[in-house]
């Protein structure tokens, strides 16, 4: 690593929060209406994430036309985090960020963030369902924390304009009123069980979106207050030590969970990046690795199946000793059966040993730090499936507060876990394909293995969630994290329960060591 030149000063920018009480209540179609408004006045927007996500930003970052990063203190880190907003107020007009959950929910919440870099909050509150209580509701989130400032309230689903009225005469004084969404179906994004649809499966987006920031109320592109960034401090830049080097990374509508901040990791490695699609192409672009990223290849599981030469292709890749790394949905299309909901398992690539089917509940969600040999890499998980394998993790996740999560497991120089990895979040990325790490055995993977079992319900109901590639997996605890549920060791596993505990960290953790096992050749 070498150092980099001093820190500029700091930079100012108008910037706005935008939360809510609870999920579901519209902060993303608010905050891509604003975008989308902003950007119609000819402003340079800047927009962010709070917490581990992947659909959201998709539609922000049409909305903006600018890439969308993670903003989150425990795996971003809030270094990184003030990077990235001293970096978007020296070039933007004005910066927005989404928030997660409720306001007040989880640890690191939306609250922490704007209370550490003094971001006024903007509340979206539906209002379909209430009048005078919509006060109440405001008052408790202005009040319950000190260190937080609700600047304004913007009112969703509102069924007229007198019902707006009883609303906005229902606020506490020193908030102010920015107006009323109409209740209008239209408006809304089509959403899946991972939440929203990804942005190129909307065909009618920016029409979507167009609508949206001409029905926000007028005044609403008005900029709020310039926040003061200071600058971050001095950090090392990372040496180009992978210089030379290809990874292919999967990339259409089976494998899309990609953050921004992942790509530009690696490139600052000096790795050349390139993609491919599993659906639609029947060969590996010449590389040196493979990155297989989280998606949805439930959907396309039969598609996938049937791209036999690409499959083929993949399996002479692992075969060679090439570093594959599968993350979450790439893990399940490296199994040897994949059972989408209702439905009979399906084949895939056989490169791991092991079974699983999508369940009708949440399996798994929450923040996860995984040690390896090289160093620690923060990420998230938050899946339906359930797994069963004969192989033993390598290593094992925990939740911020120290609970059993994710499994890591190897086989050849194949890594793959459930977590999803923000690699940024490591010191040093070129662990993560270094030369020398060991190559783990490949076990045998039988054509005709039985299907994955449905595991024994839990106290709530839901199956234990069993490991992600190669033993083992994770339920989501009361913490809203993952417990370990090992096919092989048979180990106790937790419940699951709502994710109350979201967001992401830093810029270089888990090709440290997870990927260690990922070494190029």
């Amino acid at each position: 690593m070498s150092p980099c030149g001093p820190a500029t000063d700091s930079a100012q920018c108008p910037a706005l929060l935008v939360s809510a009480p609870a999920s579901g209540q519209g902060k993303t179609l608010v905050t891509a209406a604003l975008a989308r408004r902003h950007r119609r006045a000819g402003r340079r927007v800047r927009v962010f994430k709070c917490g581990p996500d992947f659909l959201d930003p998709m539609i922000l970052e049409r909305a903006s036309g600018a890439p969308v990063h993670q903003l989150d203190l425990f795996m971003v880190g809030e270094e990184e985090c003030r990077r990235l907003l001293h970096e978007a107020a020296q070039d933007a007009d004005v910066i927005l960020v989404e928030g997660v959950m409720g306001l007040y929910d989880g640890d690191p919440s939306a609250a922490d963030l704007a209370a550490r870099f003094g971001l006024p909050v903007l509340a979206v509150l539906d209002g379909s369902a209430m009048a005078q209580t919509f006060g109440a509701l405001v008052l408790g989130l202005a009040r319950y924390r000190s260190d937080t400032r609700l600047l304004g309230v913007l009112a969703n689903r509102v069924g007229s304009a007198r019902h707006g009225e009883m609303l906005e005469e229902s606020l506490p004084d020193g908030i102010a009123w920015l107006g009323a969404l109409a209740r209008d179906p239209d408006l809304a994004f089509p959403e899946r069980h991972l939440g929203l649809l990804q942005a190129d499966e909307i065909a009618d987006l920016d029409a979507r979106l167009d609508r949206a920031a001409a029905s926000l109320p007028e005044g609403a592109d008005w900029l709020p207050e310039a926040v003061t960034f200071s600058a971050p401090a001095r950090r090392p830049v990372p040496a180009r030590s992978l210089e030379g080097h290809t990874i292919a990374v999967a990339r259409d509508a089976a494998f899309g969970f990609i953050y921004p901040a992942n790509i530009a990791c690696l490139e600052a490695l000096g790795v050349r990046i390139v993609y491919f699609s599993p659906l639609e192409d029947t060969a590996l672009p010449a590389c040196d690795a493979v990155w297989l990223p989280g998606g949805y290849p439930e959907l396309h599981a039969q598609r996938l199946s049937a791209n036999t030469p690409l499959i083929t292709d993949l399996q002479s890749h692992h075969r060679a000793g090439k570093p594959i790394l599968a993350e979450c949905g790439g893990m399940l299309f490296c199994l040897e059966t994949l059972a989408p909901r209702e439905s009979a398992p399906v084949p895939m690539a056989g490169l791991l040993p092991g079974h699983a089917a999508l369940q009708p509940r949440l399996a798994a969600l929450g923040l996860q730090e995984v040690a390896l040999e090289g160093g620690s890499l923060r990420g998230h998980t938050f899946h339906y499936s359930t797994m069963e394998t004969s192989l033993s993790p390598i290593a094992q996740s925990r939740s911020p507060r120290g609970r059993a999560g994710e499994d890591v497991f190897a086989s050849g120089r194949l890594t793959a876990t459930y977590m999803h990895l923000y690699f940024a979040s490591a010191p040093d990325g070129r662990r993560c394909f270094s030369r020398k790490a060991q190559r783990a055995p490949v076990p045998k993977v039988l054509p005709t293995a039985p299907v994955a079992r449905r595991n024994p319900q839990g106290p709530d109901g839901l199956a234990p969630l069993q490991c992600a590639m190669a033993t083992s997996g994770g339920v989501a605890s009361s913490d809203g994290t993952t417990s370990p549920a090992s096919a092989s060791a048979k180990r106790p596993l937790a419940r699951t329960r709502p994710w109350l505990t979201a967001q992401i960290a830093a810029w270089v953790r888990f090709w440290t060591m997870s990927l260690r096992r990922i070494a190029l050749t």
